[in-house]
């Protein structure tokens, strides 16, 4: 049975991620809609910066989505100190420099991973029993490259994949219990972690070239989490911004191979793989 709309006032939400970019956006437009916010980040004087701006009962705790003891730790600090979780929002993730997979830095490639997928499952594991018992609600951070080729970008687009049929099977799953899932699939939000990647990287004008001018549109961090926001209190399936992703993913079995066999036979995009090729042995460190 279908659970009804999401009042997320009175609700605890925790989010990873918060103290910046989209996590903090969602966190504003949650506490904005009478939430109670537990930000999670590495850095505890971020958190604490980001619980002190959201105001009210926010609070601030640092921990690695990768270390799922301290996963649990967090859940059971929240729940001691508001009665409960409604909400967990799993956003925390990073990006490598784009290279290709033959050139990718292996420790980088699996730091990515480790993140962006595991990092996701510890967090919702952790969370779970208690969005369980409150008939509450997860968010996975997909992205557009969940469906798009991920030429230059393997690791990410890998876990992104990943963590789309992880929010996919618990929209099913949590049914039963009066519970749901959103996934989130974001395109360019203007974020730290958009900024290092790509404006800052010499192949980035080349990399956005591959796209349509509609594709590359970039939205404020704040504008995604109002969209994340308004999908909890629907308990949308999906959450897809900009809103012209929508198309590629509505067609994403037919658009898909097309696009496939025209970046294999693309100068452009072959001569830009030769680029990326040429990345081995550089250093590609990973960007929040």
């Amino acid at each position: 049975m279908a659970a009804p709309q999401f009042d997320v006032r009175g609700k605890v939400a925790l989010i990873t991620g918060g103290a910046r970019g989209i996590g903090f956006g969602t966190a504003k437009a949650l506490a904005r809609r009478g939430a109670t916010v537990v930000i999670v980040d590495l850095d505890q004087g971020a958190c604490n910066e980001a619980a002190a701006e959201l105001g009210g009962d926010a609070i601030g705790l640092a921990a690695d989505v990768t270390d799922l003891g301290a996963m649990q730790r967090v859940v059971a600090t929240a729940v001691e100190r508001f009665g409960g979780l409604d909400l967990v929002m799993a956003n925390a993730g990073i990006a490598s420099k784009a290279a290709t997979f033959r050139a990718m830095n292996r420790e980088s490639f699996d730091r990515v991973f480790e993140v962006n997928a595991n990092g996701v499952i510890r967090t919702v594991e952790a969370a779970l029993p208690e969005i369980i018992r409150r008939c509450g609600h997860v968010v996975v951070v997909a992205s557009v490259y969940a469906f798009v080729n991920g030429v230059g970008a393997v690791p990410y687009a890998m876990s992104k994949a990943a963590v789309e049929q992880l929010g996919r099977a618990l929209r099913v799953e949590l049914a039963q219990h009066g519970a749901s899932a959103t996934t989130c699939y974001f395109g360019f939000i203007d974020t730290t972690m958009v900024h290092k990647g790509i404006d800052e990287d010499p192949l980035s004008d080349r990399l956005m070239g591959q796209l349509p001018g509609p594709l590359a549109k970039r939205l404020t961090p704040d504008q995604a989490g109002e969209a994340v926001a308004q999908g909890i209190e629907k308990r949308a399936a999906r959450v897809i911004v900009p809103p012209v992703w929508r198309v590629l993913f509505v067609l994403r079995g037919i658009l898909g191979p097309l696009m496939d066999r025209y970046m294999e036979r693309s100068g452009d995009t072959q001569s830009l793989a030769r680029d990326m090729d040429a990345r081995a042995g550089e250093e590609q460190p990973t960007t929040l």
